[in-house]
């Protein structure tokens, strides 16, 4: 995945305008309009950076003549002290730029770092480990970029991207099998259907319904090691809910092919980056 630059634009200037909805009253106040100088950003704690472009984009738009010395890029590992940054140009500029540049820096990274983390813990395995759609809204495709800068694996994007039948769905078509067929008759032949399942019984029903993927919602090791061996047709299994550091290595050894985590993107504790006026 890359970033879409015309998108990442309407998000950028949608964060300034909100930071600076008219003036800057303290920057706009106290520093000469002409003043130049330096400033670093730097990490202050351990992590992979990510939203290098998208800081380098927040600064440009305030003023398109700061200049920017990459240190870093994205995927990069980071430690206290090292310096990501350097921008030099109207003070009153960078300052402007500040909160907004970091604020994405900073999350970005966090995602990078807890999902490295996270693909650390499976690395002995051949699971894949994938974020979801519980993402910031607005924010979806720098989340999801940040995953994959982190080592990890992006899952569906939106509503539109893939066929996934939960168990809403199951309860208003009626059963598993029916909703597989009604989905069959009007998917591409180039979509992929998946279906979510909660029990052994299930999944047996998708499988025999000719599901493509099988999502294992919130089941035990125990039941999810015994549909791997099941698994005749070799659907694609993928492991779902309340999957965290704790317990992922365990739910890799089982033999799935898939682990989606949702708290690589909506419970992540920012990266701890500064900027510093040299």
């Amino acid at each position: 995945m890359m970033i879409n630059f015309v998108t990442l634009a309407t998000l950028v200037d949608r964060a300034l305008a909100e930071d600076i909805p008219y003036i800057d009253i303290t920057s706009d106040l106290l520093i000469p309009a002409e003043k130049k100088g330096k400033a670093i950003i730097t990490a202050k704690e351990n992590g992979v950076i990510s939203g290098i472009p998208v800081a380098e984009m927040v600064f440009n738009t305030v003023d398109k003549h700061l200049e920017i010395t990459k240190h870093k890029k994205d995927s990069d590992i980071v430690t206290p002290g090292d310096t990501i940054l350097e921008i030099s140009g109207k003070l009153i500029s960078i300052l402007k730029a500040e909160r907004t540049a970091l604020n994405f820096l900073q999350r970005m990274s966090g995602i990078s770092t807890q999902a490295k983390k996270i693909s650390d813990l499976v690395k002995n395995n051949n699971a894949k480990i994938v974020d979801t759609r519980k993402t910031t809204p607005g924010l979806r495709m720098l989340e999801k970029y940040a995953v994959l800068m982190g080592g990890c694996f992006n899952h569906r994007f939106n509503l539109s991207d893939a066929v996934m039948i939960k168990d809403n769905h199951i309860k208003a078509v009626g059963s598993i099998t029916e909703a597989i067929k009604k989905a069959k008759k009007i998917t591409s032949h180039t979509s992929r259907i998946e279906v979510e399942v909660s029990s052994l019984h299930q999944f047996l029903e998708a499988s025999e319904a000719d599901a493509d993927i099988i999502m294992l919602d919130n089941m035990n090791l125990r039941t999810m090691k015994e549909i791997v061996r099941l698994n005749k047709r070799k659907c694609i299994l993928e492991a779902s809910g309340n999957i965290n550091e704790n317990n992922i290595a365990a739910v890799a050894k089982t033999g799935v092919d898939i682990i989606s985590v949702g708290s690589l993107t909506h419970s992540v504790k920012s990266l701890d980056i500064s900027l510093n006026i040299r």
